[in-house]
């Protein structure tokens, strides 16, 4: 198995196991190690108020695409900080793309961007930033 696969491998286990991401819909588009693209379409459940979508799915969406981008070089690693800008409003219908971009990378920490797309039009919608640590744990896959 190559990188690639292994990567591939990873996040396919997290994702059986977290039934959240598998709730919003999330599909994993590509993945390799430090690298993520996730997709989902937004539904009328995951509205606000205003009969825009919740400011927690783009977050949602992007730490998932966080972890997974994260996870994906082998060893288990869980997040420390994170933040969100919410540029534009997303309505039902809209599928969002989250792309992440490795910004450093140490022995235990690294820190990454993901930006938050409509792909009806290529716009921004949130830009995240978080860091993760890893830890001594190697992904065991079975």
């Amino acid at each position: 198995m190559n990188e690639t696969e292994r990567a591939r491998a990873i996040v396919d286990e997290m994702m059986r196991n977290d039934p959240f991401s598998r709730w919003m819909g999330i599909q994993v588009e590509k993945v390799e190690p430090g690298y993520c693209l996730l997709s989902l379409k937004v539904n009328a459940l995951m509205l606000n108020g205003f009969a825009k979508a919740h400011g927690g799915i783009s977050y949602s969406l992007a730490d998932s695409c966080l972890a997974f981008a994260a996870n994906a070089f082998g060893i288990q690693c869980m997040s420390v900080e994170t933040s969100i800008s919410h540029l534009r409003p997303v309505a039902e219908g809209d599928v969002l793309l989250a792309e992440s971009s490795l910004l450093d990378k140490s022995t235990r920490l690294a820190r990454y961007a993901i930006a938050v797309t409509r792909q009806q039009d290529a716009k921004a919608v949130a830009h995240f930033k978080g860091t993760v640590f890893h830890s001594d744990v190697p992904w065991n896959l079975h």
